[in-house]
């Protein structure tokens, strides 16, 4: 089985920043085959994509983070990060990690970002 495991979701205020991290681990898991991939889920609203990183590094980015979140992993770590800059109070949401191979796809519990003054 594949775990993923978020942290360093906060109460943050708008213009502040946080870095989310997700352990990968897995008896089968090789973390550098997977792409992987951020994702939020605001009260009432659809799951949506905030970015994604390829297994060779390439980066995706909704249209609403761009110039504010950066997707970053360590394959050495097995893990990925997320950096957010500049937080909005619609960035408020619980952020999920996921990944995916083929057919595969895993997905951690999620960790709340609360951005309030």
């Amino acid at each position: 089985q594949v775990q993923l495991v978020e942290s360093g979701g906060n109460l943050v205020q708008p213009g502040g920043s946080l870095r989310l991290s997700c352990a990968a681990s897995g008896s089968i898991f090789i973390f550098g085959v997977y792409g992987m991939g951020w994702y939020r889920q605001a009260q009432g609203k659809q799951r949506e994509l905030v970015a994604t990183v390829t297994n060779d590094g390439s980066t995706n980015y909704a249209d609403s983070v761009k110039g504010r979140f950066t997707i970053s992993r360590d394959n050495a770590r097995n893990t990925l990060y997320l950096q957010m800059n500049s937080l909005k109070p619609e960035d408020t949401a619980v952020y999920y990690c996921n990944a995916y191979y083929k057919s595969l796809t895993y997905w951690g519990q999620g960790t709340q970002v609360t951005v309030s003054s």
